[in-house]
């Protein structure tokens, strides 16, 4: 993802790639030169990152999933300080995806069934995946369930596959499909661009790509 956003960044007129984070990089002076940062690591190298945006007063878009309840809290405050986009899948797609099985699933309620399917390359660690996770909270918050404990999440890992999610909702006599399909990462770096022109015009508070898109 570092390599596809760097290589995105030197085609965009308006942008300028100011420098790369890797290990022993000076992470301050780096982002004193920044206007926004934008941080694919892993979890352990965005506490470090998030430390950095608050000190250094950056706005921040971070795409890094599996980040567990502690870094959770640590995002929140740091939004506090900076204005934040965080989103377990920055696909533009899939922000729209969210916004119709939540709109779905409030006004289908709780008769129907949900299950979700979601199909990533061998390499992915996690499962369910955030994505997959994000809708069924989403479902599940719609239906006003306090967990996604009533909806059954399917998980398979082959190939180089970038990321496959189906929503199903079923009732006996009706079924009703949501997918979204990736062919290549291109589309997370795209949406984490247009993440960072829009989180520069925004006060602190902690925004994910629903608000990147819909938000006037």
């Amino acid at each position: 993802m570092g390599q596809a956003l760097a290589a995105s960044i030197e085609d965009q007129s308006d942008l300028e790639l100011v420098g790369v984070w890797r290990k022993g990089t000076d992470l301050d002076a780096l982002l004193a030169n920044a206007d926004v940062a934008i941080d694919f690591s892993l979890p352990q190298g965005t506490e470090l990152v998030l430390q950095a945006a608050a000190r250094n007063e950056v706005p921040l878009v971070c795409g890094v999933s599996g980040l567990g309840d502690r870094l959770n809290r640590k995002l929140r405050d740091t939004a506090m300080r900076v204005p934040l986009v965080y989103d377990r899948n920055m696909s533009l797609g899939i922000a729209v995806l969210e916004r119709s099985v939540r709109q779905a699933a409030m006004a289908l309620g709780t008769a129907f069934e949900v299950s979700i399917a979601e199909v990533h390359h061998v390499h992915k660690k996690d499962a369910p995946s955030g994505t997959a996770l994000k809708l069924g909270e989403a479902i599940a918050e719609a239906r006003g369930e306090s967990g996604t404990d009533h909806i059954r999440f399917e998980s398979e890992r082959r190939g180089e596959v970038p990321g496959d999610h189906q929503v199903t909702m079923r009732t006996p006599t009706e079924t009703l499909t949501f997918g979204h399909s990736v062919t290549t990462r291109q589309v997370f770096v795209d949406g984490a661009l247009r993440a960072a022109r829009w989180v520069l015009k925004q006060p602190p508070a902690l925004y994910t790509m629903q608000d990147v898109l819909f938000r006037t």
